[in-house]
């Protein structure tokens, strides 16, 4: 056996997409054999190869920490020098054009802390694939671009192990002597290898059925340990919901006889799609009122619609290669994204999918990491599973969406189905189905796909009283991002109205296409200056900057008949407000205090809709808002007019938190919209400094028949000091310590509140018992929440940096996916004072001259350093 290693072990590769060639040799079909156990486990693969083309190349399969224990082709063992390691890939010249290739390799699966490949978590044995995770299972061509037919056996001890299951439908299983047995499965449609599943362990059924519309029954199944089947009942129906939704929707029925969930409590992501056999992180599974609050319901409803609706935007028709990640992802988030609105409050759902894209896409887009819906090269692609793909990538396609209209839309994704079942393709032929199935031009709106930056728009307007006519001016500019310092004018719809002062309406909105640098658009009939309402519905995902008076933002707040454009010019009122403050101006609170008033009263408006309005924008995205971010004096600012709003409408509020209290527990929208109004009405009361605050706040926290309202008290005690916010804390941990996921949710209270000694007391959970750096759930919970704390992360003494980059550099040696994700909020450092960059510039360089850092961490910490 010959042995080819890099010549620059310590420089990785930069894998370019304009390098992108077919692949040398295709794999029709695989065969898997699991002799499972979690200190070894055999993986025999067979594969059918074929070459691609007129070449002499060899087929190289990928690996990773894998050593082959036999290597065969068409039958016959090769010796030593019959095949080579080229780093980790397996390297075999072959003659001819078709062979069947063996290999057979040995994995502990109870040492895999990456949680990539195979995996040992609970008790059960399980995989993780996605994005180069199968080529630490057998050696492999790992790339999306390989489509093949899978036959699944696997064999393992029948106590420890009673429930093997895989992608597709069950074809057989059998017993085998000494305490073993057997299950064949049979995945009939091609698929590419990061959607391989198998999950093994002692699991219980949630079981049940759906009829599609052509008339099959399709088994569903929800797999969990058995104390957990009560809490699966909610999964379940937004299962069967999803699937009746992507019928009536996108003609889209689903494909195979089974249909399987299965639920970990040690994963990196939220949950993954694979074909038949979904594996999802158990926070995205269980819920019941006792330990789910309404936005964990909210979740687990999102997340399993997003999964099962990959089984189009993703398995019949995936990725050509890991650049192309936003085709699936982008147009998936978007299609989850419908379905909860559908199945709530459309204008909810609407501002706080852009309250997240605010809040981190906009974010991503400002800084080192900034990258194109379609990147251009990547070191780890890992890195590349991130809010510019997935929620940016959903934006572009309701852009498409809104500028086709409904039928023009439906046809275009039809096309794009029908026309790509069963292949790896591209953005490009996604868009390209959109211009032919709903007849439009989409040049100048690829340049989304190709162009990193958030959009600016200024918008100017105009009035000529004499000609009654009102020019509209539109400018837009995109920052210089990294390897991208110019930009070419986007394609912006901006859903647009003007309105009348006098009436309080609207003549009619229309959509404007900006298209250019600078344009112009006039109306006529206006006697007197309108008020301009922009971007309604957020159709873009631009900034906007237009010099509306607070006088104007309190009518539209009152006025406006969009949901979104009406949140947006509530939200504006507040951050002028602050920014002003902040900045050292004194501008009067008077109009935001009575928007609020007026909104809360509103009886024709939505509990749900009025609590996301009258909730003051996030330190964070104030931070936004500055060229320099100064996290003291917002804090100071925020808690200023938050404590002012609190004691001129205390009455008010009063009453909401005593006429919003319910009964008994419901999922209805009407509930969850009480209980949202209910909780801001308690944040304000206790931050108004009322005497009786702390005891409110608890005695809803001790009486709460739900998690929703006891975790909201509960983090309303936690931004304070007082007897009432440590007892809170000690029964919630005692009543819940042995429940892992709502334990999770006493660590990321504390960990995000507002009190003077949070990083104190991050720093002393770091240690506590409880904590583990080996479950992704719980480092999120911590350290995650803390780097989202902009109070307490970036404490001038840059403890909270140090704090963050420990748990980095040690997490990177056990799970260098999790730690990877830390990384981006030290790489913000050029929007804060000298001091704290200075702080944060150290903490990035110690990472990265950390020995043995793995490429997840390095490139983000690289990068965030240039």
């Amino acid at each position: 056996m010959a042995d080819i290693q890099s010549t620059n072990a310590a420089a990785p590769a930069i894998i370019h997409r304009q390098d992108y060639s077919p692949p040398d040799w295709f794999v029709p079909e695989i065969s898997l054999d699991f002799t499972l156990d979690p200190a070894s486990t055999q993986v025999r693969a067979t594969l059918s190869v074929t070459r691609n083309g007129a070449h002499e190349r060899p087929l190289i399969l990928d690996g990773d920490g894998l050593s082959p224990m036999e290597v065969q082709v068409d039958g016959r063992l090769l010796q030593g020098g019959e095949w080579m390691m080229k780093g980790d890939a397996l390297v075999i010249p072959l003659p001819g054009d078709a062979h069947q290739i063996e290999t057979l390799v040995e994995l502990a699966p109870e040492n895999n802390s990456k949680l990539m490949g195979l995996y040992a978590s609970g008790g059960l044995l399980c995989t993780q694939c996605e994005a180069e995770g199968f080529r630490r299972i057998t050696f492999f061509p790992d790339r999306p671009d390989i489509l093949s037919r899978y036959s699944v056996c696997m064999e393992a001890d029948q106590t420890r192990y009673p429930i093997l299951l895989s992608n597709g439908d069950p074809v057989e299983q059998g017993s085998l002597p000494n305490g073993r047995h057997w299950a064949r499965w049979n995945d009939p449609f091609p698929k590419p290898c990061y959607l391989f599943a198998l999950v093994a362990g002692d699991l219980s059924c949630k079981a049940d059925s759906f009829v599609t519309m052509s008339g099959r029954t399709v088994r569903l199944g929800i797999w969990v340990k058995e104390g957990d089947l009560p809490r699966t009942d909610h999964a379940m129906q937004a299962l069967k919901n999803s699937m009746a939704w992507d019928e009536r929707v996108y003609g889209r029925e689903y494909d195979l006889d089974v249909f399987n969930i299965v639920a970990v409590a040690d994963f990196n992501f939220g949950a993954m799609e694979n074909k038949g056999l979904n594996i999802f992180n158990s926070r995205y599974i269980l819920a019941d009122p006792e330990t789910a609050t309404d936005i964990d319901y909210d979740g687990v409803e999102a997340v399993v619609a997003h999964e099962y609706f990959h089984n189009w935007s993703g398995n019949r028709v995936t990725c050509r290669d890991w650049f192309q990640l936003s085709l699936k992802e982008g147009f998936t988030v978007f299609r989850d994204q419908n379905f909860s609105a559908d199945m709530g409050s459309h204008a909810v759902k609407r501002i706080e999918d852009v309250r997240v894209l605010r809040a981190a896409q906009f974010q991503e887009d400002s800084g080192p990491l900034a990258h194109p819906v379609r990147p251009e090269s990547y070191i780890e692609i890992s890195n590349f599973y991130t809010a510019t793909i997935y929620n940016k990538g959903a934006e572009l396609i309701r852009m498409i969406a809104l500028m086709l209209g409904p039928d023009r839309f439906r046809a275009g994704s039809d096309l794009y189905f029908d026309r790509h079942d069963g292949q790896a393709a591209t953005c490009e032929d996604f868009v390209k189905a959109m211009e032919e199935g709903g007849g439009i031009d989409l040049r100048q709106f690829r340049r989304w796909y190709e162009q990193a930056g958030t959009p600016h728009v200024r918008a100017t307007l105009r009035h000529d009283p004499a000609a009654q006519t009102v020019e509209l001016l539109l400018e837009q500019s995109i920052p210089p991002t990294p390897g991208q310092p110019d930009k070419q004018p986007m394609a912006i719809p901006l859903r647009t109205a003007l309105f009348d002062r006098a009436v309080g309406r609207h003549r009619g909105e229309t959509l404007l296409m900006l298209t250019q640098a600078q344009q112009s658009f006039t109306f006529s009939g206006f006697a007197d200056a309108p008020i301009l309402s922009i971007n309604r519905g957020f159709s873009a995902p631009v900034i906007v900057e237009a010099d509306r008076s607070q006088t104007e933002l309190a009518f539209l707040s009152a006025h406006d008949d969009d949901p979104f454009a009406r949140y947006e010019a509530m939200q504006q009122l507040m951050v002028n407000v602050l920014v002003g403050r902040v900045a050292g101006q004194n501008i009067d609170e008077g109009a935001v205090v009575a928007a609020i008033r007026d909104t809360a009263t509103d009886p024709k408006l939505d509990p749900a809709f009025i609590a996301e309005a009258i909730r003051l924008p996030s330190e964070a995205y104030l931070g936004d808002q500055m060229a320099q971010v100064d996290p003291d004096a917002i804090h100071a600012a925020r808690d200023a007019l938050q404590q002012r709003i609190g004691q001129q409408l205390e009455p008010l509020w009063r009453d909401i938190h005593a006429n919003m209290k319910a009964n008994g527990f419901s999922l209805s929208p009407a509930a969850k919209g009480a209980r949202k109004l209910r909780n801001i009405a308690l944040l304000y009361l206790v931050a108004s400094g009322t005497d009786d605050g702390p005891t409110m706040a608890f005695s809803q926290f001790d009486e709460a028949d739900n998690m929703t309202e006891r975790q909201s008290a509960l983090a309303t005690l936690a931004n304070n000091i007082s007897n009432e916010r440590e007892a809170a804390l000690d029964i919630f941990y005692n009543r819940y310590r042995s429940d892992a996921l709502t334990l999770d949710k006493w660590f990321q209270t504390q960990a995000f509140a507002s009190h003077p000694d949070t990083v104190d007391l991050v720093e002393e959970l770091a240690r506590h018992p409880d904590f583990t750096l080996s479950n992704p759930n719980r480092v999120r919970s911590l350290f995650g929440a803390f780097a989202g704390n902009q109070w307490a992360f970036h404490h001038k003494s840059g403890k909270g940096y140090r704090m963050v980059a420990d748990c980095i550099i040690a997490l990177d040696k056990i799970n260098p996916q999790t730690a990877a994700r830390l990384a981006p909020p030290l790489g913000r450092w050029r929007r804060f004072d000298e001091g704290r960059a200075v702080l944060m510039r150290a903490e990035l360089q110690r990472i990265l001259a950390e020995p043995g850092l793995s490429k997840d961490v390095a490139e983000q910490v690289g990068k965030s350093l240039n």
